[in-house]
């Protein structure tokens, strides 16, 4: 039975052998850091305590109260066990008590409800004003532990540059995917307590969930759910600043949401407002399929149109005989930040994933007399969206166009391999794969004498701090000699008389 709080029946419910199976409770009243007002009373068939599934429904309901009565065989009723949800973050989330005869349950029970509620209702008020939005980050490992734990690190980062803070990150060992919702359903389960116990109200996945995981999940918690690629494009909504860069990203966020939006539209609807929910606005959730084709064609048509002026602008400093150098790294290895070194320029830039979103040229000069158009370009990361990669291809293609690439890296980073391959995975999907590059080992005020050898050694390139400006001048003697002296010798062995 469903009693509330004024002692009143709301429900009276028969089960199988194994389970009840408990009515919609979304009417009853519900919000951060309150009960749902009814507590649930039942029995077991073999006189067995509180299940960990009792445990369940408690935490995720968030039921006043838990209470199974043991039905003997003369018909007549037994012990009485309660379990009741406590304020405190602790494993469990609950606590139990247990009296040897119903009629020995002479507990004032509203009240001690009440103060739990009041006393949850507290904590809930102390924990959004003292963190925010909250959220649990989770990743699911196949094979690679250690990767796994390095990109659910990088996603809390995400998380963070997003305006969330991350409050639990869970891992989970699997040897496939589920199917329905991508880590189990007890270990989903166990978070959306976790969820409960830390007043967390997002869940973010390390990968982009089917279209059916993303309803799954959302139908089983009244939490946000949200996956990498949402968390990258709602970033790039933030960041984005030009009138190209707004139009990329609502042309990906549409690309995204398009084969969702028919599907899914309770569990998207609930994103509005807030992280996955910028961009073209809460309306643009709601709209069918057709009208977000037409929008989609009508962004394309624009983007294409502000590409040709980018391309004339690129043909104008080709006929000016300028040469090109593009920036190109993993978000966050600081192309910024040498861009303003080198051009003595004030470009954004902060030590935050993807602080550039849109490209921006200076010249550089030589002390030669001679000049060049460097442009940094928008960061990478790995597992980059396609739909991103795609929508911002015209702004991309400064590394195709460019006599060089400066591969900027974070050299001081743990992750650098995993960046390097992820750089040159994007690289090859735009087709820049044969430009020619130069790498920049970055931040290197932050290794030893030892580790900038080991590292040279093994990748070859050129040690800076743009930061400190260490290194800057063997830098420039590399471009100027790879860009103007390669090309004078070609030119000479061209222009040079064969022999008879």
């Amino acid at each position: 039975m469903l009693i509330d709080r004024r002692g009143e029946i709301h429900n009276v419910i028969v089960g199988d052998a194994h389970r009840l199976f408990l009515p919609d409770l979304r009417r009853h009243r519900a919000g951060p850091g309150r009960f749902r007002g009814v507590r649930l009373v039942h029995t077991h068939l073999r006189g067995e305590s509180l299940t960990q599934d009792d445990f369940t429904d408690l935490a995720l309901l968030r039921l006043d109260a838990m209470v199974v009565i043991e039905s003997r065989m003369d018909g007549l009723p037994g012990f009485v066990e309660w379990a009741t949800l406590h304020p405190d973050v602790e494993e469990p989330p609950w606590t139990v008590q247990r009296r040897p005869d119903v009629h020995g349950w002479d507990d004032d029970f509203v009240a001690l409800i009440t103060d739990l509620e009041e006393r949850y209702g507290q904590r809930a008020a102390l924990q959004r004003v003292a963190d925010g939005e909250g959220c649990i980050t989770i990743g699911v490992a196949l094979r690679d532990p250690d990767g796994a734990r390095a990109s659910l690190a990088e996603l809390g980062r995400l998380a963070e540059t997003a305006g969330l803070t991350v409050l639990d990150s869970q891992l989970q060992m699997r040897r496939k995917f589920d199917g329905r919702y991508v880590i189990g359903k007890g270990k989903l389960q166990q978070i959306l307590i976790r969820a409960m116990q830390l007043g967390a109200e997002a869940l973010v996945f390390d990968r982009e969930l089917q279209p059916s995981q993303l309803r799954n999940i959302a139908t089983d918690t009244e939490l946000k759910v949200v996956d990498r690629t949402q968390l990258i494009l709602d970033i790039f909504a933030q960041r984005a600043r030009s009138r190209e860069g707004k139009l990329q990203v609502e042309l990906a966020q549409l690309r995204y949401r398009r084969p969702r939006l028919a599907v899914m539209p309770t569990a998207m609807s609930r994103l509005t407002g807030g992280i996955g929910g910028r961009g073209p606005g809460e309306t643009k959730l709601e709209i069918n399929r057709r009208r977000a084709g037409e929008r989609q064609t009508r962004l394309e048509a624009q983007l294409r149109k502000l590409s040709r002026n980018r391309q004339l602008r690129r043909s104008r400093r080709q006929r000016a005989g300028l040469p090109q150098v593009a920036l190109i790294g993993y978000t966050n290895a600081g192309k910024s930040t040498l861009l303003n070194k080198l051009t003595r320029s004030e470009v954004d830039a902060a030590n935050v994933l993807f602080a550039t979103l849109d490209p921006t040229s200076r010249r550089l000069r030589f002390p030669r007399e001679r000049e060049v158009i460097i442009t940094d370009t928008v960061g990478f990361i790995r597992d980059l969206p396609s739909e991103l990669v795609e929508a911002f291809r015209s702004t991309l293609e400064e590394a195709l166009v460019a006599q060089l690439i400066l591969h900027v890296v974070d050299a001081s980073s743990p992750e650098m391999e995993t960046h390097l391959s992820a750089v040159a995975t994007t690289l090859e999907g735009l087709g820049a794969e044969d430009t020619p590059q130069m790498l920049v080992l970055n931040k290197a005020d932050r290794l030893t004498a030892d580790q900038r050898a080991e590292i040279q050694q093994r990748h070859g390139g050129v040690c800076v701090s743009a930061t400190t400006g260490e290194g800057l001048a063997e830098l420039l003697v590399e471009l100027e000699r790879r860009l103007f002296r390669q090309r004078q010798a070609v030119a000479a062995r061209v222009a040079a008389p064969s022999p008879c």
